[in-house]
């Protein structure tokens, strides 16, 4: 790797840490900018259940500049640890993952990817799932750049209200 590629890449500028109550706002303007909706009680009730409790299986993740929140998050993953549904051995589950437009493709999104990985094989997790609506090609494209393909399981849904 050459001087110049080590000194761009992601891993240098930027600081993948646990999110905290105090990464919220910023986590609702970044969930906003991406869907168009402002989430602010969907988004407290993740904090609460991922960034602060059995947050040795759950994982809140941000992705920051080298100089901290001042110039807000450029990402964020969110997963946990699933096990014994429906025979499943315990595995990840990723079940939100977001980058600033602004910054994509500037390997944020894999970094992120990379670090929620590491934090499940630390606790003994062999593999990793996720689950995307075949239209999305954002999401599609990129899990599938990270290795994931088509697993074991299908998802089925029945429309509960007429219409």
């Amino acid at each position: 790797m050459s001087k110049n590629s080590e000194e761009k890449s992601p891993e240098n500028v930027l600081r993948i840490r646990r999110a905290t109550s105090d990464h919220l706002e910023q986590v609702v303007e970044l969930d906003a900018r991406i869907t168009g909706k402002s989430k602010l009680d969907y988004w407290q009730d993740i904090f609460e259940r991922y960034a602060a409790r059995r947050i040795d299986q759950r994982f809140f993740l941000i992705a920051e500049g080298p100089e901290g929140g001042d110039a807000g998050i450029f990402g964020l993953i969110v997963g946990e640890v699933r096990g014994w549904e429906f025979g499943s051995e315990p595995c990840g589950w990723i079940f939100a993952i977001s980058v600033d437009p602004d910054r994509r493709q500037q390997g944020i999104g894999e970094a992120l990817f990379k670090a929620m990985c590491d934090e499940f094989r630390q606790v003994g997790i062999k593999k990793v799932r996720t689950m995307v609506r075949r239209q999305n090609t954002l999401h599609m494209s990129f899990f599938r750049g990270e290795g994931m393909m088509a697993g074991p399981f299908i998802q089925l849904e029945k429309k509960l209200i007429d219409g």
